[in-house]
């Protein structure tokens, strides 16, 4: 009774994805979640929290975004109410408030043995669809800190309400970091901005969102193979930009100017006070450059294709730091009463007991999502196959892709059956 086909561990996008692709060629499986769908957007996320891709690049197999505003970006309730309206309009077959405890197989057993809280299943495949984003990484020089200063991951900020009075240090300038620092910034709230090596992205140029220019030059179907380097590129932060207020960039030079301090990488904490890299200038050049060629490479296009459209101009920055070379300040003194750690997350996969189909740093090793270990295989992770992978753009790409691949085994194992019982 509870051995299927597939089972998909997972319910986000990603394993709803795979699950409509199975159904369609009746294939008989399962999925298990420890939350329930939408759970993730629902309360993973900032109150104010919205897509950075437009809404038009919304389209999971089956369920292109259907809204009245496609040039716009949905805000949180909106994408947990997509997801879900996506669910029901194919009903899939889903356990949620499961957690599951290991996936392996028992000695010469082909088929997986999954344990779970809610009891024991098996399955002849195995598709991961947990993302990427299981533990959120806090940085050990965190204890460093009084006792008195509130310290939150981004994966618990819900708005600067949360916050006691005082200046808040974000620290981290990657998607979360640069937007959980303009929401606190937004409210009035004083804040200071610890800034990484995120690089920066346009929204708008040259009369369309840069987004929609990246997908007609192809940029989201480009394969991991073409990317220069392979192995780095599923774990780079991502480029910063909003789509809050209808979409616009985050320049930090601006917010800079605008009152929010801007200090480099922290590097350590000791006696009240914090230190920093001296990298503020060095980042905020690199993200500016990146900004730009991603503009040159939009002229470029234009260009070569003698599309018509209005001229643009390069970035230039508006703002440079006069006091980068102060390596450390008292936060006592600086009045800093909270910390927003946008550090990332670390995987865990621990419960997954094939050691073998991962690397040093614990993330899996596939190609396509396609694993060493017969039958087990992963979904919605950056890079997977393409740029677009485990976005809502492309997730549907690589579903179908495993999918297919799930099935032509299937049918090749039933021929060899029926070969061997006609024998």
């Amino acid at each position: 009774m509870n051995h299927y086909q597939v089972i998909i561990v997972g319910g986000g996008q990603a394993g709803l994805s795979a699950s409509f692709s199975l159904k369609k060629k009746n294939i008989n499986h399962l999925i298990l979640d420890q939350g329930e769908i939408g759970d993730t957007w629902k309360n993973h996320r900032w109150d104010s929290f919205c897509l950075v891709t437009p809404n038009w690049q919304c389209r999971l197999p089956g369920f292109d975004y259907d809204g009245n505003d496609p040039k716009g970006f949905m805000l949180k309730e909106d994408i947990v109410d997509y997801v879900k309206r996506y669910a029901a309009s194919f009903d899939p077959p889903i356990k949620g408030g499961v957690k599951v405890l290991k996936v392996y197989k028992k000695e010469n057993e082909t088929i997986f043995s999954i344990n779970t809280s809610i009891g024991f299943f098996t399955a002849d495949k195995v598709i991961i669809a947990t993302g990427a984003y299981h533990i959120p990484n806090v940085l050990p020089m965190s204890k460093s800190f009084s006792k008195d200063i509130v310290q939150i991951h981004s994966d618990d900020y819900k708005n600067p309400d949360q916050l006691p009075d005082g200046k808040t240090l974000v620290i981290g300038s990657g998607q979360s970091g640069a937007q959980i620092a303009e929401d606190i910034h937004i409210a009035g709230k004083e804040v200071c901005l610890s800034v990484g090596t995120a690089p920066r992205a346009p929204r708008n140029y040259r009369g369309k969102d840069a987004v929609e220019w990246l997908e007609d030059m192809g940029y989201y179907n480009q394969p991991i193979e073409s990317h220069p380097d392979p192995e780095e590129a599923r774990h780079k932060t991502n480029h910063y930009l909003t789509g809050r207020d209808g979409g616009r960039d985050i320049d930090l030079r601006k917010l800079a100017t605008e009152g929010v301090v801007l200090r480099g990488q922290i590097s350590s904490v000791e006696n009240n006070k914090i230190s920093f890299k001296e990298d503020l200038i060095y980042n905020l050049d690199e993200a500016d450059k990146t900004y730009n060629r991603i503009l040159r490479n939009i002229d470029n296009y234009i260009d070569t294709n003698n599309i018509k459209a209005p001229s643009g101009e390069l970035y230039q920055s508006m703002w440079q730091p006069t006091d980068d070379n102060k390596k450390s300040i008292d936060y006592k003194d600086e009045n800093i009463t909270s910390i927003v750690w946008c550090t990332g997350y670390k995987v865990d996969y621990s419960w997954i007991d094939f050691p073998a189909i991962f690397d040093k740093r614990g993330f899996p090793i596939y190609d396509r999502g396609v694993t060493k270990e017969t039958g087990l295989y992963f979904i919605g992770l950056p890079w997977l196959h393409t740029w677009g992978s485990g976005r809502f753009s492309h997730v549907g790409q690589d579903a179908i892709y495993i999918s297919n691949y799930i099935i032509n085994f299937l049918h090749k194992n039933e021929e060899v059956e029926t070969c061997l019982n006609r024998k």
